[in-house]
C-alpha cells in the first residue's frame, strides 16, 4: 500500500535526460516517430509518445535518429519513486525507410536536492518489420 510519502514523491517532478545512439549499419536511421516508456521496479512508469517533440535538445534543423547519431532529449516528468529499471522504445513505423537500428539508450533522472540516477540500456536491435526480430519495439530491463 502506498504511503503518504510515496504519493508525495510520485507527484514531484524531475528531469529525465535520455541519450539515444543510432547504429551505423546500412539504413540504420529513421524518420519514424519514436516514443519511450520508463519504469521502476514497482511497475510505476512514465510514457513519452514522441521524444523529439517532448524534449529534443539538438540544434535547429537537426535530423534525429539518423545513422551514427547520438541524440539528446531532456524534459520534466513525474518523479518515479524507484530507479529506472525498464525501458521500452517504440516506433510508429512512419516515414521513408522507417526501420531503425538502435545501439543504446542512456537515461539520467535528476531532481534538485537528490542524487542523480543513471541507467544504460544496451539495445543493439532493429525496430523494423523487415529486419529481425521483426517488431517495432525494444524492451530492456536491468
Amino acid at each position: 500500500m502506498a504511503t503518504n510519502s510515496d504519493v508525495a514523491l510520485a507527484e514531484q517532478k524531475c528531469t529525465y535526460t535520455i541519450n539515444v545512439k543510432t547504429g551505423t549499419r546500412a539504413d540504420s536511421g529513421t524518420d519514424a516517430i519514436i516514443g519511450i516508456v520508463l519504469a521502476d521496479k514497482s511497475g510505476d512508469y512514465i510514457e513519452i509518445k514522441d521524444l523529439v517533440s517532448w524534449g529534443g535538445k539538438m540544434p535547429a534543423g537537426h535530423d534525429y535518429f539518423e545513422n551514427g547519431n547520438l541524440d539528446i532529449f531532456s524534459g520534466t516528468e513525474r518523479w518515479l519513486p524507484g530507479p529506472v529499471c525498464l525501458m521500452r522504445l517504440n516506433s510508429d513505423n512512419s516515414g521513408y525507410k522507417p526501420g531503425w537500428y538502435v545501439e543504446y539508450v542512456d537515461v539520467t533522472k535528476s531532481k534538485t536536492g537528490s542524487v542523480s540516477e543513471h541507467q544504460l540500456f544496451t539495445v543493439e536491435q532493429w525496430l523494423a518489420v523487415d529486419e529481425p526480430p521483426y517488431q517495432l519495439y525494444a524492451e530492456r530491463s536491468v
